[in-house]
């Protein structure tokens, strides 16, 4: 036991009636339920509460309709000029557009990019702009479910504001590959986390009357090779991570629509894969939404319509329009039921009447005016609540406000920040844009979002003398850190969809760059603007380190705060930051030489098969436990200006798992705690520490409180595969729940021993 560390020992039967062989208790229709916050079902009502009225207005209407205007809406072009294909007639210019049906008061479907906010790519309406929200990343780093809410409901009202009913949003993949260029999309490497913050984003988009998706259904884990890799994991692990991840998701959302990866999955491709589309998504979880394809990522006709595929997505980016006129030969020569078609149009329109899209007059889209200035606040707060303190040796931060001299050092630390590369990318009003890469025959910029940090730093302080430098000449920045009060350097790994980073290394010679001007002024704070988790050969050399992710529109105001304390720190790591390559699952990258990434491009190489199985279920942190590796900092991880205590944690095992935690402020500033409650079944080799929930606590300094926690009870259990279906179990035995700062933190824990094998349905 860690010193310090509180125990509590608790012999809990099983407080239900267990059926004999196999005993079954109902998931909560929300999930898990942090009962220190706001409940889920008040905060969001299900869309799909009343699932099957809503589906028999939509086969009403089905009825209704023409063959020719069922198939409208199965398959369509990019919306944007790609190659050959122009803009569509009434389309506002976008990833998608599918044709109204005004007859029956059907208005047209125009779906957008993404999580971060409402792209634009290539510029397809000039002069358009939106608010450029923190990564998803970020707001994971905030363990924060209002937040995620908030920050979904933003990109909702500025989709509708824009004319689109549907959202591409709900990057949900958990983050199994720390070099992947696409990790800013998404929340964390942790089923629990992934969903929860997922799932109340998704609800935020959708309570705006826009349909949101959730993606890429399953392990879509890296962008090199994207479309020729074969994502192989057993049945139990995927279920107990992937598949867990969305599950939560969409029971908290509700998602309108789930959008599959370019990947394969166990050989089949995820376009294409009966087995989680119709076995698990559309059956054992009941889905009543529709699924679409990733753009260019549909393979067949037949086997992709029988397999659960209900819209062919950016046909232009595929070898051919698999769902037009083949699928029409196809429900004529009778390999395809009518009755398939109809169950696809059915499917959309059941989640369009949902979130009340049939009931808006959209047929034609009228802009509504976007309180820009409100949002930028929101898109700062994400920013406050997302930044991770990792170190702050001898209390280097906050910036004392009477330093008179500031260096700040960074490639375009005088304009903006970055945000992520690809589809998803975001450009307010003011953007600087660098040439970057070309995805699906598409330019794509390397964007800095207008956040001037060297004026906010100017603000925020009450410096005498600020100084910029770009960071190219070391000699320069060495000069000028050996004669300034404080250094702050800025830097940045910029990331894109398409392509997975070359290492955990920073760009550049931006390594060499800190390690000189830290030896130069030890009181050197460098801030970390990246995609994913970064190596630190210098971090023994600087004061302080912040984690900043791509910060979004807020950030000039969010960073500075935090630097010179108006803003106390409470961000916590949603993934683990390694010591070295060497210790990740699969060190050794594809050679994107060697094979191809993006869709609509010629095939290169043979499919490339990437054996999840190495890590199964234990992703992230949980494979550093396995393995015994000590990571440069791990999963939950975050300082503070304060100082907090964690004791009397009391499991109370039922129906329902439920903790209930003492917490305080023991320092001198107010802080946001963030409760951590991991559990492990003792005695089982292998069941390392895993999340099963978690709580932001508002603590003012000196506070007490008492913090309540449902646990999900899914994290309890090994999936066990079986005749009967599977299903979770809970095995009968001694348990472990901590309640801790991060995940190799041991602040109070509780055994409690289980007296009867419990069972989860699927």
């Amino acid at each position: 036991m860690a010193a310090g560390a509180r125990r509590n020992v608790a012999c809990l039967a099983l407080a239900e009636t267990v059926f004999p062989g196999r005993g079954h208790f109902d998931k909560p229709q929300f999930g898990i339920r942090l009962m220190n916050s706001t409940p889920q079902n008040s905060l969001h009502p299900a869309i799909f509460a009343d699932a099957q009225t809503l589906r028999a207005q939509a086969q009403r209407l089905v009825t209704q309709m023409s063959e020719d205007e069922k198939f409208s809406w199965l398959s369509g072009p990019m919306a944007i000029p790609v190659g050959d294909t122009q803009k569509p007639a009434g389309a506002i210019g976008s990833a998608a557009y599918y044709p109204a049906i005004r007859r029956l008061g059907i208005p047209a479907m125009q779906q957008a990019d993404a999580s971060l906010g409402i792209s634009n790519i290539g510029n397809v309406r000039p002069g358009d702009h939106a608010t450029g929200l923190p990564s998803s990343l970020a707001l994971g780093a905030s363990f924060n479910t209002r937040l995620a809410y908030e920050s979904g409901a933003l990109v909702g009202r500025e989709a509708r504001a824009k004319g689109f009913n549907v959202q591409l949003a709900g990057g949900i993949n958990l983050i199994r590959e720390p070099r992947c260029g696409r990790n800013f999309e998404y929340v964390s490497e942790d089923p629990l986390l992934s969903g929860v913050i997922g799932g109340h984003s998704v609800a935020g988009i959708q309570a705006q009357g826009v349909v949101s998706t959730v993606k890429h259904f399953i392990a879509n884990g890296q962008e090199t090779g994207r479309v020729m890799v074969s994502s192989n994991l057993s049945e139990p692990a995927m279920r107990e991570s992937d598949l867990l991840a969305f599950q939560i998701a969409i029971e908290l959302g509700s998602p309108g629509a789930v959008m599959p990866g370019y990947n394969l999955i166990n050989g089949d491709y995820a376009s294409e894969n009966e087995f989680l589309l119709n076995h698990v998504l559309k059956g054992q979880w009941h889905y009543p939404g529709w699924v679409m394809s990733d753009w260019g990522a549909t393979h067949s006709t037949v086997k992709a319509a029988l397999a659960g595929l209900d819209v062919q997505s950016g046909a232009n980016l595929d070898d051919q329009e698999y769902f037009g006129q083949a699928l029409r030969d196809a429900v004529t020569d009778g390999r395809v039921p009518q009755s398939r078609i109809d169950d696809m149009v059915t499917r959309i329109l059941t989640s369009l009447l949902a979130v009340g899209i049939l009931d808006q007059d959209e047929t034609k889209p009228k802009p509504q005016p976007i309180d820009f200035s409100a949002h930028k606040l929101i898109a700062q707060r994400q920013a406050e609540e997302g930044i991770v303190l990792l170190k702050n040796d001898a209390g280097w931060l906050p910036i004392p406000l009477k330093r008179k001299r500031i260096l700040v050092i960074g490639e375009h630390a005088d304009h903006g920040v970055l945000c992520g590369g690809g589809s998803s990318a975001v450009t307010p009003l003011g953007s600087l844009k660098k040439e970057g890469t070309t995805i699906m025959g598409v330019g794509v910029d390397k964007v800095y979002q207008p956040a001037p940090l060297v004026a906010a730093i100017a603000e925020e302080s009450s410096a005498e003398e600020v100084t910029f430098l770009d960071g190219s000449d070391i000699d320069l920045a060495v000069f000028e850190g050996g004669r300034s009060d404080v250094v702050i350097v800025f830097a940045q790994e910029w990331r894109s969809e398409g392509l997975d980073a070359v290492g955990l290394g920073l760009p550049g010679h931006q390594d060499a760059l800190i390690g000189a001007v830290a030896a130069a002024n030890r009181a050197t704070v460098v801030v970390i603007q990246s995609g994913g988790p970064v190596l630190m050969p210098w971090k023994d050399e600087v004061g302080a380190i912040l984690a900043a992710w791509y910060p979004g529109s807020g950030a000039a105001a969010a960073i500075a705060g935090v630097l010179f304390g108006r803003v106390n720190p409470s961000g916590r790591l949603p993934l683990t930051f390694p010591a070295s390559e060497a210790q990740l699952p699969r060190p050794e990258q594809i050679d994107p030489e060697t094979t191809t990434s993006n869709p609509g491009m010629p095939r290169k190489g043979g499919i490339i098969p990437i054996d999840y199985d190495i890590e199964g279920s234990d992703v992230g942190y949980r494979w550093f436990a396995r393995e015994g590796l000590k990571p440069l900092f791990p999963f939950g991880f975050g300082l503070s200006y304060t100082q907090y205590e964690i004791s009397g944690l009391n499991v109370a095992y039922g129906e329902h798992i439920k903790a209930s935690v003492q917490v305080m402020n023991s320092g001198k500033r107010a802080g946001k705690l963030v409760v951590q409650c991991y559990v492990a079944r003792l005695g089982e080799e292998g069941f390392v520490r895993r999340l099963a929930g978690f709580a932001k606590v508002d603590l003012a300094a000196g506070q007490h409180s008492i913090v309540e926690l449902e646990l999900e009870p899914r994290v309890f259990a090994r999936y066990e595969e079986g005749p009967d279906g599977g299903g979770f179990k809970i095995a009968k035995g001694t348990y472990r729940v901590w309640a801790a700062q991060h995940a190799e933190a041991e602040d109070a824990y509780q055994d409690i021993v289980v007296g009867e094998d419990r069972f989860i349905a699927p």
